[in-house]
């Protein structure tokens, strides 16, 4: 869930949290409000028949329930009890359908002179009237249907308008949080496209003193420091491996001048190893040289679109001068349906050395000094594969973490004790492919085959 999503969840669900509270404290008032109300009416009901049965008593009760039942304003299912000072009932309104009480409200009528409560559906109010020389009990029932309805309307109203509301704030609140939250898409985008080439993007900075723009500004003092340092650090490398190249050229020379003459045995192979540290120190100091130059566009010229069949051939004949026993097999893989685009957008120079790398590897470490190479695309519009394949023994012990392992900076496969090499070959090959877009991978294959895959971004 991204941030903004988690923003508008958390805003609407405190909204709706402070809403549904609201508004049951809004059901909760009219509740009360309709039962205080309908125990007033209750009140007036049993006043009124009990003043009308103290009056006329003692013409005929009869009378008073044909009265009692045709009233105006009588409740929905009113019945009426009246007790005597003796808690003798005296009058029934309805004297087949009693009302349900307990000796324990007449109890509580001596105390209080009056109760209300709900029971089985009805509400029950009973009081206590006091005349001269006597008192008399009256508990009267009734329904509140139309109260009752509108309070079920009322809940029915809350909970559309809640859930309305809720899906409205919520919608507002994802509005609000997306407006609000713009200038860091803005920064994510930036700062995405920033690369080592790019160090001098700035991020988008105005006059607002909020969080967001404080934050484009120490990012940008960020980058700042960062293109310093590493404009340093790339001078230094420079200047440093420049320096170095003219006294290993000069050793190399010298030392090539002295293998021509005849030396003794020991003194030949002497020579000879030293020879060969001074070709691998001219080795290590060209790749210092070309790491510091990779994303300098100006050093190899722009980019153009290239056949990958005729990068991988020069870089072969570039081997083929340093070991004339290499051979290599080149297959381009043809569909029915369509030719393979081999045309891709780079600078030729820096690919040829990903592939100068590659096959000085695959000839260092083959066991017939053969590679074959398969260059393959599955549609017209898939990626372009260039697979490289050679036969060698184990070349690491952790062929589930080979291509990060063998990638690192002067880290070597198992067992290389006797192959000359840096360790910095394959993590220019993929330096330089990482800046063309492009990925490599590496897998070994039962019983002692071994696969550098390189794929190619051609849109």
């Amino acid at each position: 869930m991204t941030l903004k999503q988690y923003l508008s969840l958390y805003l609407s669900i405190a909204f709706a949290m402070l809403f549904g509270l609201a508004l049951l404290f809004i059901y909760y008032s009219f509740s009360n409000f309709r039962s205080q109300e309908f125990a007033d009416r209750l009140k007036e009901e049993a006043l009124s028949d009990i003043k009308l049965f103290v009056k006329i008593q003692n013409i005929d009760k009869e009378l008073l329930r044909t009265i009692d039942n045709n009233e105006v304003h009588k409740l929905y299912n009113e019945k009426t009890l009246i007790f005597d000072t003796h808690q003798k009932l005296v009058y029934s309104s309805v004297p087949d359908a009693l009302i349900k009480y307990y000796p324990s409200d007449l109890a509580i009528l001596k105390t209080k002179s009056f109760f209300f409560r709900k029971q089985n559906g009805q509400e029950l109010f009973g009081l206590v009237y006091k005349t001269k020389g006597n008192d008399y009990y009256v508990i009267i029932a009734a329904e509140d249907i139309y109260g009752l309805s509108k309070l079920r309307y009322l809940a029915y109203t809350l909970l559309l308008v809640f859930v309305v509301g809720c899906l409205l704030v919520g919608g507002m609140a994802y509005l609000i949080v997306m407006r609000s939250l713009k200038p860091l898409d803005i920064l994510r985008q930036t700062i995405s496209e920033i690369t080592v080439q790019e160090l001098k993007t700035q991020l988008p900075e105005n006059r607002k003193y909020d969080e967001i723009n404080s934050l484009s500004k120490s990012f940008n003092q960020m980058l700042q420091r960062i293109e310093a340092a590493y404009q340093v650090q790339r001078s230094f490398t420079a200047q440093a491996s420049h320096e170095l190249r003219t006294p290993v050229s000069r050793l190399s020379l010298q030392l090539d001048n002295l293998l021509q003459e005849q030396h003794p045995k020991n003194t030949q192979n002497y020579l000879t190893n030293m020879h060969n540290d001074v070709q691998q120190l001219g080795g290590l100091v060209e790749s210092l040289t070309i790491l510091t130059h990779i994303y300098n566009k100006d050093y190899y010229g722009e980019s153009r679109k290239v056949s990958i069949d005729e990068v991988i051939f020069n870089a072969y004949k570039v081997i083929k001068k340093q070991f004339a026993d290499f051979e290599m097999e080149l297959n381009i893989v043809e569909n029915e349906d369509f030719v393979p685009n081999l045309e891709i957008p780079t600078q030729a120079t820096l690919l040829e050395i990903v592939f100068i790398n590659l096959l000085k590897n695959a000839y260092l470490y083959a066991d017939n000094k053969q590679i074959l190479i398969e260059i393959k695309q599955e549609n017209k519009t898939a990626q372009l594969q260039v697979i490289l394949t050679n036969t060698a023994s184990k070349i690491i012990a952790e062929p589930q973490n080979a291509t990060s392992l063998l990638t690192d900076a002067f880290r070597r496969g198992d067992d290389t004790q006797h192959i000359p090499g840096s360790g910095l070959g394959l993590p220019i090959a993929l330096r330089i492919l990482k800046f063309h877009k492009a990925t490599i991978s590496y897998t070994q294959l039962p019983p002692n085959l071994h696969q550098f895959v390189v794929v190619f971004e051609q849109n």
